[in-house]
């Protein structure tokens, strides 16, 4: 899939859509374990002022949403499964304003809930607009993990994931392991 800046509707800072952008995905139902490196994983994105993209639906995503928006210089964009409603610009009308947040989507607003397909839909645009991918965690036979299979543009795209016996398909075909910078975890590795 490739997308059209013209075709996705936007809240927010378009300019974000410029940045090489990190999204950063995760499996609904992972092991509790893999938080405290995410967090590290996100800590280092605000360090260091990378751009995420993601859909912030799994818990896991959502928690590191609100993480990541802590910080007032912190650029994310947002993608929705569904359409953007008149409401949301009140929610985040702060990091708008700060020019730090963008809301993209593929559907008009009357497109009100998220389903299995407009979440689909959301997750190829992610995959057609980011630089690089975080992807902590696949539950196998998940959805994650046919997007991550069968989509042709994340294939030649940097891959960042956990050393956990699921992701190992994916590590065999070239995905790298992530390790926090530093003290926090060894040696610091970028894409």
């Amino acid at each position: 899939m490739t997308t059209l800046v013209e075709d996705i509707r936007t809240l927010g800072n378009t300019a974000l859509l410029r940045l090489p952008k990190t999204a950063f995905l995760c499996s609904r139902d992972y092991p509790l374990s893999i938080e405290r490196v995410a967090y590290l994983w996100a800590m280092e994105q605000r360090q260091l002022g990378y751009c995420v993209l993601s859909g912030f639906h799994s818990r896991l995503e959502q928690s590191i949403f609100r993480f990541l928006r802590r910080d007032v210089q912190q650029p994310i964009v947002y993608a929705l499964g569904r359409g953007i409603q008149p409401s949301m610009p009140l929610d985040y009308e702060r990091d708008i304003q700060l020019g730090r947040l963008l809301f993209i989507t593929p559907f008009e607003p009357n497109v009100m809930t998220v389903t299995q397909e407009t979440a689909n839909i959301r997750n190829q645009l992610i995959a057609d607009l980011a630089d690089r991918f975080f992807v902590p965690y696949v539950r196998p036979g998940g959805n994650l993990e046919q997007l991550l299979l069968d989509d042709a543009t994340m294939r030649n795209k940097p891959l960042l994931m956990l050393n956990l016996p699921e992701n190992q398909p994916f590590i065999r075909r070239g995905a790298r392991l992530y390790r926090p910078p530093g003290l926090l975890g060894g040696a610091r590795f970028s894409l």
